[in-house]
C-alpha cells in the first residue's frame, strides 16, 4: 500500500479542485464540507477552486487545468467509486478511497457481507424486498430493527422500528430513496466511531444523542447530542476498537481517510456498523473533533487528507 507524501509547500499541490454539492440527497451537507474544506486550503495558500459537481463537473475538470481533486462530496455519485472511476479516466488523483473501496463503503450491504467474511462481527441483517415477509424478519431480526437503505449516507431514509406495525412505512421510507434496503438487528448498548487519517487511527469517540437513534438532525443541526472523545473506555479497549476499525477499513479496500462507525453491546462486544469513505467536515463533523483530540487542527487536517492524494 503506497503512503501519502508529506508536502511542506502549497505549491507542490498545483491547482487543486475541491468538489462538493452534486445531485445526492447529501447534498447540502456536502456544500457545508466542501466549503469549509476550501476556506482552509485558501487560508494554507493551496491554489484552491470549488466547484458544485451539480453540472458538467468532468468538463471543467478536463479543461480547468487542475492538478488534483480534494473530494467533498457525500452520497450518491461522489461516495460510491463513480467520481473516482471518472477521475482516473481523466488522470487526476484525489483524496480518499479508490473506486473499490468507495463502492463497497457505500454499499451497506455489501460491507456487512465481506466483513462477515473475513470474520468480523455484523448485527444480524436480511435484504428487504417484494418478497420479504414481515414475519420472518421479526422472527429473524426480533424488535426493535433498523431499517436502512443500502446506499444511501447521514442516516436519510433510515427508521429503528419498534413495533410490527411501522415495519411497512418504514420500507417504503427506505424504498424512496434506495431500492436495495437493509433490515438490521438493533444493538442496545453504546455507539462509537473511529476516524482514520492515512495510516493512523485517529482517538475514539462516543456518541450519545437523546434521540431514538443517531439520525440526521441529531448528526447535522440539532445541539443535545453529545460526543465524548476521549470517549471514556479503558485504554487497552479503546486500542483494541482502533485495531478492528483499522482491520474493517481494510477489508473493503478503502485508504487515504474516513471513518469507522460501531456498536458497543452489554457486553462490550464491538459489532461494526458501516464505513464511511468521505465523512463529513462541517462543525457537527466527527472527523475533525477526533483529529483535535490527537492534536490536529482543522486546518492541519484537511492539509494532510490533501497529501492523501500525493503518494510515494
Amino acid at each position: 500500500m503506497s503512503a501519502a507524501m508529506n508536502i511542506s509547500d502549497a505549491r507542490a499541490f498545483g491547482k487543486v479542485a475541491v468538489l462538493m454539492g452534486g445531485v445526492s440527497a447529501e447534498r447540502e451537507v456536502s456544500l457545508k464540507s466542501g466549503n469549509a474544506v476550501h476556506a482552509a486550503l485558501l487560508r494554507r495558500g493551496v491554489d484552491a477552486h470549488a466547484i458544485d459537481a451539480a453540472g458538467d463537473v468532468l468538463r471543467q475538470l478536463a479543461d480547468g487545468g487542475y492538478a488534483r481533486v480534494f473530494i467533498a462530496l457525500h452520497g450518491r455519485g461522489g461516495e460510491d467509486g463513480v467520481i473516482q472511476g471518472a477521475l482516473e479516466t481523466l488522470g487526476l488523483p484525489y483524496t480518499g478511497s479508490g473506486v473499490l473501496g468507495s463502492a463497497l463503503g457505500m454499499d451497506k450491504l455489501r460491507s456487512k457481507w465481506l466483513w462477515r467474511s473475513v470474520g468480523l462481527d455484523v448485527p444480524a441483517f436480511a435484504v428487504v424486498d417484494e418478497r420479504s415477509d414481515p414475519g420472518t424478519l421479526l422472527a429473524q431480526l426480533g424488535l426493535p430493527m433498523m431499517i436502512k437503505p443500502a446506499r444511501e449516507g447521514s442516516s436519510l431514509g433510515v427508521s429503528k422500528v419498534k413495533t410490527a406495525a411501522e415495519l411497512p412505512a418504514a420500507i417504503a421510507a427506505a424504498r424512496l430513496l434506495d431500492d436495495s434496503v437493509l433490515a438490521e438487528q438493533f444493538i442496545r448498548g453504546g455507539e462509537y466511531t473511529c476516524a482514520i487519517l492515512g495510516r493512523e487511527v485517529l482517538p475514539v469517540i462516543r456518541i450519545e444523542t437523546p434521540r431514538e437513534f443517531y439520525d440526521y438532525q441529531a448528526k447535522y443541526f440539532t445541539d443535545d447530542t453529545r460526543y465524548l472523545c476521549p470517549c471514556g473506555l479503558p485504554a487497552a479497549q479503546e486500542k483494541t476498537l482502533r485495531t478492528l476499525a483499522l482491520h474493517a477499513f481494510d477489508a473493503l479496500a478503502c485508504r487515504g481517510w474516513g471513518r469507522v462507525d460501531f456498536m458497543l453491546d452489554g457486553a462490550d462486544r464491538p459489532w461494526l456498523i458501516e464505513v464511511n469513505t468521505v465523512p463529513g467536515m462541517t462543525d457537527h463533523s466527527l472527523v475533525p473533533m477526533a483529529a483535535r483530540q490527537a492534536g490536529i487542527g482543522f486546518d492541519d487536517l484537511v492539509w494532510r487528507i490533501l497529501e492523501t492524494s500525493c503518494e510515494t
